[in-house]
């Protein structure tokens, strides 16, 4: 019997011991199901037989043996990739992620050969799979040391990027409290300087977590009932704090109380606004609205300003998109262009999305949040 044939006959019974290895995996494999440790191995199972079904040249052969062969433009990623891509996310080290597919080939080879004991089994076959092995392996390393690297990133730049604001907060108001003459005062300015320094210790437990962890990319949330209007309101009052109590309006229409993470809430709106604020107009106030509806609670963030292109509309929740000053130009400054970003990961962590749009009068950011996530 011919390899490729053996595969797609034998496919359950490799899966089967694929799971079994996977689920030695600790401590990352305690907790996942059959479907998670299987994930993409019939998929990989079924690419291989593929390749070993489809002529090659010799060139073909050499270059597959190195993980080089071909990839078709515009092809989506293969079973290998998207392998990886999961693997990482789940918290696999690359070690764990290249066992599997030495357990993967000893499996099949084994199980090959124990078939094929009464006959001689096809060189050929046992060289093409070595070759295919080899190819899914490169190019699962390749995907998943790019999400780590990715993930890695975007957590040091998420960190530095929301530290910045809650610690100019603290700057500025202990610089107003030096001026303060009255008790009632200072309890209050020392209350925000309290709740600043709350935020950047959430930041860091959300970087020690990762590391101990190593759950890869994605924002988790912790949802508890709560009055969206209000902790807005809280927020926007750290914000004015900084800019001015003019420089920010609130409107809040209907009941908002909705099921949500309040930190990551109030970290998403904090990076709407100061989006707001740095590239809208200075003379008008950023507008924020919420309002509650029948299954979900809204929240706009309006500033006036020059339009946003369309193009750049396209690409602006994208991690490291910088906007575009009142001229027209890259804008200036040292922001790492992962405010949006943010805020997109966080609105659809709730189960909910942004959009924006722009018109030319008013730029405008759009969350929507469902009041009660499937699952709360």
């Amino acid at each position: 019997m011919r390899l490729a044939r053996f595969i797609a006959t034998e496919t359950e019974a490799i899966v089967a011991e694929w799971e079994g290895f996977a689920a030695t995996m600790l401590p990352v494999a305690a907790d996942m199901s059959s479907l998670e440790l299987q994930d993409h191995a019939r998929q990989i199972l079924d690419a291989v037989a593929k390749d070993l079904s489809t002529p090659q040249t010799r060139q073909e052969q050499f270059d597959k043996s190195r993980g080089l062969a071909a990839v078709l433009q515009n092809a989506p990623e293969t079973a290998a990739q998207t392998h990886a891509v999961l693997r990482a996310r789940r918290g696999f080290d690359i070690n764990q992620l290249c066992a599997e597919y030495r357990a993967l080939r000893a499996t099949v080879l084994r199980l090959y050969l124990d078939a094929t004991d009464a006959q001689r089994p096809e060189l050929d076959d046992l060289i093409r799979f070595n070759e295919a092995i080899d190819q899914a392996l490169a190019e699962s390393v390749s995907f998943f040391s790019r999400q780590t690297e990715q993930a890695r990133n975007l957590l040091l730049g998420m960190l530095g990027h929301d530290m910045r604001s809650p610690l100019q907060t603290i700057q500025m108001t202990a610089q107003h409290l030096s001026t303060c003459n009255r008790g009632e005062d200072i309890s209050a300015e020392a209350a925000r300087l309290i709740r600043s320094g709350a935020r950047m210790q959430a930041l860091l437990d959300d970087m020690l977590d990762f590391s101990r962890t190593q759950l890869g990319v994605g924002i988790r949330v912790s949802p508890v009932s709560a009055n969206v209007g209000a902790l807005v309101d809280e927020e926007l009052d750290q914000l004015r704090a900084v800019h001015g109590p003019e420089r920010i309006q609130l409107s809040v229409e209907g009941d908002t109380q909705a099921s949500c993470d309040v930190r990551r809430l109030q970290q998403m709106l904090a990076n709407l606004v100061g989006n707001a604020i740095k590239y809208g107009d200075p003379s008008a106030a950023v507008e924020v609205c919420v309002a509650g509806r029948d299954g979900d609670v809204s929240i706009e963030v309006t500033n006036r300003g020059p339009a946003i292109a369309p193009s750049a509309l396209r690409r602006i929740f994208e991690p490291l998109e910088r906007g575009l000053d009142t001229d027209g130009r890259a804008a200036s400054g040292d922001g790492l262009g992962l405010g949006l970003y943010i805020a997109r990961s966080i609105a659809r962590a709730h189960g909910g999305e942004i959009e924006a749009r722009s018109d030319g009068l008013d730029t405008v950011f759009a969350v929507t949040l469902p009041r009660y996530p499937a699952g709360n």
